[in-house]
């Protein structure tokens, strides 16, 4: 695999097999109800804009994706604010650029649509994705300090 055989395009709803595929390869758990809320949410709703990318092969087999949220100004936050909520890449494509790639081409489309900042939540037991969102340019929140409480 090189770069340029890595197309990377808008989520449709029927990349929903591909993309909890490509997740629980990486979790090596099933998060199949996760995922059918989310694309419930994302393909039903009048509420966010398309923002969701997948990448694949030159032969359509989906490798990887992106998926984040525009909120139309939901609780009193603008378009200028997205968040980034779940990224994968198959294992095999992992370490060849191809979340990078994604990113990029997620912050860029987000960029047309007017956001300004975006947001994600990581673990902070998760060295390898803390190191990945790192090496892409994210950095800790210095206004958001997320409280919570055990039941």
């Amino acid at each position: 695999m090189t770069e340029s055989t890595i197309r990377i395009r808008l989520m449709q709803a029927d990349d929903f097999d591909d993309v909890v595929r490509i997740d629980e390869k990486v979790l090596k758990v099933s998060r199949l109800e996760y995922y059918e809320l989310k694309f419930e949410r994302l393909f039903h709703s009048k509420e966010y804009l398309p923002t969701s990318l997948v990448a694949e092969e030159e032969d359509g087999t989906v490798v990887g994706f992106i998926m984040g949220e525009l909120f139309m100004g939901e609780f009193g936050i603008s378009q200028e604010g997205a968040t980034l909520d779940t990224i994968g890449v198959d294992p095999f494509y992992q370490r060849k650029g191809v979340g990078e790639t994604l990113i990029n081409d997620f912050l860029d489309h987000l960029r047309e649509l007017g956001v300004k900042k975006i947001n994600t939540l990581v673990n902070s037991n998760d060295s390898k994705l803390m190191h990945f969102f790192s090496t892409n340019q994210f950095r800790r929140s210095t206004t958001v300090l997320i409280m919570e409480r055990s039941l």
